[in-house]
């Protein structure tokens, strides 16, 4: 027992670290800063510029909410998953753009969104509600 605390200790303590990264270093900027300021070797259009923060943002979200609100904790894994696959990119486009540390950090980075979504899944899964919002739902299909 005292394993499985510590350990949900660790992954909320990483999982909120991870949530300030990518919303409010990574995200957020790719929002409210002009292209130009944005150090990126390589340009990308504003619009996708855009559509990768919005990934973090919600994906640093993903990783808080559903513990926090106890509704659908089922998508801290998922949304961990898709921060891993938004760092693969990441990694991929820095290395194109002759940056080998940044890909390094990139993929450091994802390595431990990895953790958190294996952890998340398998080791220390997240509680659910106790409340059964599907079982109406559940019921009305079985008897259809």
């Amino acid at each position: 027992m005292g394993n499985t605390r510590a350990l949900n200790i660790a992954l909320w303590t990483i999982q909120v670290l991870l949530a300030l990264f990518f919303a409010g270093a990574s995200g957020a900027p790719k929002f409210f800063l002009p292209d130009e300021l944005l150090a990126m070797p390589i340009v990308l259009p504003r619009a996708f510029l855009v559509f990768i923060g919005t990934a973090e943002v919600l994906g640093a979200l993903g990783l808080i909410l559903p513990g926090i609100t106890r509704v659908r904790p089922g998508l801290t894994p998922l949304a961990a998953a898709g921060l891993v696959l938004v760092t693969i990119c990441a990694a991929v486009y820095q290395v194109l753009g002759n940056q080998p540390a940044n890909a390094v950090f990139a993929l450091v980075i994802g390595a431990v969104a990895a953790f958190v979504a294996y952890g998340r899944w398998r080791l220390a899964p997240l509680a659910g509600s106790t409340k059964r919002h599907e079982a109406p739902i559940q019921a009305a299909v079985l008897t259809s």
